[in-house]
């Protein structure tokens, strides 16, 4: 690869999020997958040729192929470059995103936690999975409301759509534990099953 070429993958990824997202908010969740299964392939790629620790591009990935459905993958690729162990809020968002994807609520969990020494946006994601990995309804719900008001209330979004793909992609991964809120904010449209 180009030096450069992972940030011009990232920026694809990232156009990729952008029109998947403008078709869930659109009502046109199937229409969404293509989108958001590019985008993750981008992110994939933009990650195999970034520096070192660049785990957010991991992040995304997991991001767009939950919600694009194609989560099952995704999560097995972040743990054959993770494994069980992280050092950073960013690559503890990413092992505890790939449990909960691979149903591993006890890693999940502890990932999360090391979530905590984050921004306030990691400790509110953190603070979800931990309530999703321990089957708390109530803990979920009052996490979720939160990450729904913090995007709700940004001036701008890094896709240019005002979408809270943070609450989507839990939302997704919420559904299959019967757990899923579906709250009722014009930033969290329905993904089809």
């Amino acid at each position: 690869m180009e030096p450069g070429e992972h940030l011009d993958l990232l920026l694809e990824a990232i156009a990729a999020d952008g029109d998947g997202f403008r078709r869930l908010l659109a009502g046109d969740a199937a229409g969404a997958r293509g989108p958001l299964t590019e985008a993750a392939g981008h992110y994939r790629r933009s990650w195999e040729a970034a520096p070192p620790r660049s785990y957010g591009r991991l992040v995304g990935m997991l991001k767009s192929a939950v919600i694009g459905g194609e989560g099952a993958g995704a999560a097995a690729y972040v743990r054959s470059q993770l494994g069980d162990e992280c050092d950073s809020p960013t690559s503890c968002y990413a092992v505890a995103i790939a449990a909960l994807a691979e149903g591993d609520d006890a890693l999940a969990a502890r990932a999360a936690e090391g979530m905590l020494a984050g921004d306030p946006a990691f400790r509110r994601a953190a603070e979800a999975i931990i309530a999703l990995a321990a089957r708390d309804g109530g803990g979920y719900s009052a996490a979720l409301d939160a990450i729904v008001a913090d995007f709700a209330a940004r001036d701008a979004h890094l896709t240019g759509v005002a979408i809270a793909d943070t609450a989507v992609m839990l939302e997704t991964l919420a559904t299959p534990r019967g757990m899923a809120r579906r709250p009722a904010s014009p930033l969290v449209p329905a993904v089809a099953a």
